[in-house]
């Protein structure tokens, strides 16, 4: 996770010379899947300049392994098999959700599996490799991570708060009821806990029970700002499947479940606008220039399945930009159409505003929500000619566009007028060459400016103009 802040400061003297500092997480896109037929991923920066990426297979019968200098590169990177199922007896079927850290020194693979002969016997198993890159050196097995409870157990995860390493997992405990809780332990060792651990979360919502199954599963950690944001995914792994979120102060007694609070809904879920269903069992990883927070999650591009979630093989791994309310808590925002992710743009003038649309009419605003509505793809300009196009992130198919010189948000009637009126140049920005600005390409001279917070395309020809049409990518 990012240290610090990612508020920007701001410097002048009136609203009319005031001006944001080059924002300390500037815009970053990636080209979604990143990888198809891979579920439950896991994508692990280390300190060696390589991204690590792990996930399920669709044949549940194997671990895998790619690493790349850049999350793209996971793409198209060689993929090696470290760790293929036994034969017979323990982790010897269902091999599922593998994650790698780097821990004291050495790598470690968290994964579920189940028994040869008792597929659904799953428990938590653990991989050392003492090798400096993972993919090339050899991996042991360290065996079962013991349990109080032996019961269905899975979706091992580990972090440390305040130097002290924790262990995160879903499981079965016929004594509450049916389906999968959240527990918490402290980790005596990479493979084993110590003391007693504490449920955090059972699914008792409709959210949480959605399918036909009762499922709290897939934790993962991140923390920011003294606060420590676990999230889990909820219901059937369909177009049900969703994101939840716990939350407690770092300097809390993380063992004791009073001090975790719940949302009251899901956080990350199906957008049908995006063709996006079931997003969960996530994790989190950081940018190329570590000042982004990303999620890394799974779903699929379709709602209806047939047969069993389990059976089908086509949920894959995605990755988009983690954003930061001004009360310091995450914005998932919506799962974002396949292909180029979206950026937003923050004013140089009033940097807590963002261009949104609001009722189709485009605007600057701060703390907007949803997200989504100030979330941008920019996209290859619909009249070509080195231009750009400003689609909207949760109406796809719609766009920035001027007319009577006023910006709205408008779907695309396939018109060469609309082209044109929807259609940008990107220039350095007026004010600031490290931000950017958008001159008409119909109305050349023209940009696209606030005034009293609308947006509208004008000549601009003053100090006040030019800081008003230009805009930072975040």
């Amino acid at each position: 996770m990012i240290a610090g802040s990612a508020a920007a400061t701001v410097t002048g003297v009136s609203a009319g010379s005031a001006h944001a500092a080059v924002p300390a997480s500037p815009g970053v896109t990636y080209r979604n899947t990143i990888a198809e037929q891979r579920a439950d991923p896991h994508i692990f920066k280390h300190t060696d300049g390589f991204y690590y990426f792990t996930a399920t297979v669709p044949e549940y019968d194997r671990i895998v392994l790619r690493r790349a200098t850049t999350i793209q590169g996971l793409s198209s990177a060689a993929e090696t098999t470290i760790w293929t199922k036994h034969a017979a007896g323990a982790m010897g079927a269902h091999i599922w959700a593998p994650e790698i850290h780097f821990i004291d020194g050495k790598w470690y693979i968290y994964f579920a599996a189940g028994d040869a002969n008792d597929i659904w016997h799953i428990r938590p198993y653990v991989l050392e490799c003492a090798a400096a890159n993972p993919v090339t050196g050899s991996w042991t097995e360290k065996g079962r991570i013991a349990l109080p409870l032996d019961t269905f157990s899975l979706d091992a995860t580990t972090f440390t708060v305040n130097g002290t390493r924790y262990l995160a997992w879903a499981q079965n405990d016929p004594a509450v009821g049916p389906g999968t809780n959240i527990y918490l332990a402290r980790m005596a060792g990479p493979w084993s806990i110590t003391g007693t651990p504490v449920m955090l979360s059972r699914p008792t919502a409709a959210w949480e029970t959605a399918g036909g199954e009762t499922v709290n599963e897939g934790p993962a950690v991140i923390q920011r700002n003294g606060k420590v944001f676990l999230t889990f995914s909820a219901s059937a792994t369909d177009a049900n499947y969703c994101m939840g979120m716990l939350t407690a102060s770092a300097s809390a007694d993380l063992l004791s479940a009073s001090s975790w609070a719940k949302s009251a809904g899901p956080v990350f879920a199906s957008f049908a606008a995006t063709s996006q269903y079931g997003p969960g069992h996530n994790q989190f990883t950081v940018s190329e220039d570590g000042t982004s927070d990303l999620l890394v999650y799974h779903d699929r591009s379709y709602k209806d399945i047939s047969g069993s979630p389990l059976n089908d093989p086509n949920r894959r791994t995605r990755v988009q930009k983690i954003y930061w309310k001004a009360d310091g808590t995450p914005d998932f925002g919506i799962p974002v159409a396949d292909g180029l992710t979206p950026i937003r743009l923050s004013s140089y003038n009033f940097p807590d505003r963002f261009i949104r649309h609001w009722e189709y009419r485009a605007r600057i605003e701060a703390n907007v929500a949803p997200i989504a509505d100030s979330q941008f793809r920019v996209v290859t300009g619909l009249a070509g000619s080195g231009t750009v196009s400003l689609e909207s992130a949760n109406f796809p198919g719609y766009y920035l566009r001027h007319k009577n010189n006023e910006v709205w948000v408008e779907k695309n009637d396939g018109t060469s007028l609309f082209a044109s009126d929807a259609s940008f140049f990107a220039r350095s920005g007026l004010a600031d060459s490290a931000g950017v600005s958008y001159e008409s390409y119909n109305l050349p001279g023209c940009y696209v400016r606030h005034y009293d917070y609308l947006l509208y395309v004008q000549a601009v020809s003053t100090t006040t103009g030019r800081a008003d049409a230009t805009f930072y990518t975040q």
